[in-house]
């Protein structure tokens, strides 16, 4: 994990204290405001240094339901600790939906957030659970704007609140240099930056909005969720622990989006690891799924993908795993039948599988798949392809997915924020920190009951302290067939070797769909999200008589 290729496979998985709001009169959701015009005024960190909200209502209607809500969007302002308690250092945008005339003290609210790590939460926004949904095309580039916005059909506003959370230095939230001059200024960018930037102080700086969010919108006695996608999972399982353990709010449920918890069993990067062929392994079965989607495998053409995932899955966790396990004592003959399979399954030449010595990276998947016609395959979402930046190369050049869609995501949030929420105009939209020269994530993270970190960031631990500290915790996984950023059956393996005892392997349930990593740029997949997501939470939130 020490590697460069590991670094970067490690912060590509895009693709998300001041005094608390004091609520009105009006609304235990609505607090104390600062008028939008105000934020025209003064240096950046001056206007920021306070938090700054805008209130507007609307109305959504999901699967034939209206909804009636109020919108929040704003900053929260966090103070530094110690020697520095009462100093502003973090101003944290989001984006809150609250559905009216519900009983805030037992309606559920659910804490959503991207990942990257280095990115905001504009995705799930404008792709998942907001009132409003941008419209991309399902597996080909979506044609430059003017995009469309439409009636989030499948908003999961129906069933909780919202609040959508954007990492520090990302969307309109920034890290509040101080200094009399530019070079006080960098320096005092620089240590905040190294403060907030990592594993740990990520998941402290979210624990600390949560609170303050929950106090200052007297949402103490709701029931309460996590949902992260991608890194956004790593923070879930770091930050649930945290919550539970020091700041003692018990959650009714996780929900993991593309889920990555153990690094050491990524496939980007793989071949830096080498002795380490798990990830091989388990990303076998999207390899197979993407082959099939694109008609390279003639021997399951016409068929189903469920009995293919079903057999690659089995001939992957035996035959395959112990062939790689035997390393150079693998018999040739034997090598050569293994390679047959995996054409048989991935679609790739035999010669070039055992050139590859029966090992595949992520990146060299992508670039050799549909190289017969220069096409590149994406990462994200493997039903995309896009022109290769060099066929020759060994490893794709970028993602086909996140190049057809992201102009679409940015442009229409940057268009509604101003436009319905009334929030950020005189502001810049920040979709990311991800590739700024001074963004450096630091990975270093004491799992619990460590007092140093240990080789390859894990957090499997985090998440099996917070569900044996919260015996009634339950969580969801979800995933796509089509993502090799985080392949859905590395997930599994990552569950089933939780560190739990049995009665709690019943708290974990699963759901994975025909999509990629954004599970909902896939219409009828984003449905059976919702639909599954809205399920969970209620049947996770009247544990005590609570209800909507």
């Amino acid at each position: 994990m020490k590697s460069s290729r590991l670094a970067v496979a490690l912060a590509s998985l895009l693709l998300c204290s001041a005094p608390a709001f004091a609520a009105s009169s009006a609304s235990a959701n609505e607090p104390a405001q600062t008028p939008n015009q105000d934020i025209q005024v003064g240096s950046l960190t001056e206007r920021l240094s306070k938090p700054m909200s805008s209130v507007t209502h609307g109305s959504v209607t999901v699967e034939g339901k209206p909804i009636s809500y109020q919108a929040e969007a704003g900053t929260l302002v966090l103070d530094g600790t110690g020697a520095d308690e009462g100093k502003p250092q973090v101003a944290m945008s989001y984006v809150a939906y609250f559905k009216q005339g519900a009983d805030a003290s037992k309606r559920p609210i659910t804490f959503i957030y991207n990942g990257g790590p280095g990115s905001s939460t504009v995705w799930l926004h404008m792709g998942a659970w907001g009132p409003k949904r941008v419209v991309t095309n399902d597996d080909t580039h979506t044609p430059a704007a003017p995009y469309q916005l439409v009636n989030n059909d499948y908003s999961l506003l129906d069933a909780s609140d919202l609040v959508f959370i954007d990492m520090p230095g990302t969307g309109f939230g920034r890290l509040l240099s101080q200094g009399k001059d530019d070079a006080a200024r960098a320096r005092s960018h620089k240590e905040l930056a190294k403060k907030y930037w990592g594993v740990d102080a990520d998941a402290e700086a979210f624990a600390n909005f949560i609170t303050q969010f929950i106090s200052g919108h007297h949402r103490w006695n709701s029931p309460k969720y996590l949902f992260g996608e991608s890194y956004g999972t790593t923070r879930s399982a770091v930050l649930s622990n945290l919550l539970q353990s020091r700041y003692d709010v018990d959650l009714n449920g996780v929900m993991l989006l593309s889920q990555i918890l153990n690094f050491s069993l990524s496939i980007d990067g793989s071949d830096a690891n080498p002795g380490i062929d798990m990830p091989y392994v388990l990303a076998l079965p999207t390899y197979a799924a993407t082959a099939w989607y694109h008609h390279k495998l003639p021997k399951f053409e016409g068929n189903a993908l469920a009995p293919l995932l079903k057999e690659v899955a089995a001939f992957a966790t035996t035959d395959y795993e112990q062939a790689l396990s035997a390393g150079s004592l693998l018999d040739a003959n034997r090598k050569q039948a293994i390679a047959a399979k995996l054409h048989d399954y991935t679609g790739l030449p035999v010669d070039y599988l055992m050139k590859a010595n029966l090992r595949v990276t992520g990146g060299m998947f992508e670039q050799e798949l549909q190289s017969g016609t220069d096409i590149t395959t994406g990462r994200l979402d493997t039903r995309f392809s896009g022109p290769s930046m060099d066929p020759l190369a060994k490893t794709r050049a970028y993602d086909p997915q996140s190049a057809a869609i992201s102009s679409a995501y940015v442009s229409a949030f940057n268009d509604y924020v101003r436009r319905d929420l009334k929030f950020g105009d005189g502001m810049r939209f920040r979709p990311s920190v991800y590739g700024a020269e001074d963004f450096h994530w630091d990975r270093e993270h004491k799992a619990p009951g460590m007092r140093f970190s240990r080789g390859a960031l894990n957090v499997m631990p985090d998440l099996a302290a917070a569900m044996k500290y919260n015996p009634d915790l339950k969580v969801k996984l979800f995933g796509g067939f089509y993502d090799l950023a985080t392949p859905y059956y590395t997930a599994i393996y990552e569950m089933q070797h939780l560190p739990i005892p049995d009665s709690l392997r019943q708290n974990i349930s699963y759901a994975f769909f025909p999509s990629g990593h954004m599970v909902y740029a896939h219409i009828p997949s984003l449905k059976k999200l919702h639909d599954d997501a809205a399920a969970f939470i209620d049947s996770t939130s009247h544990q005590n008589g609570n209800s909507k």
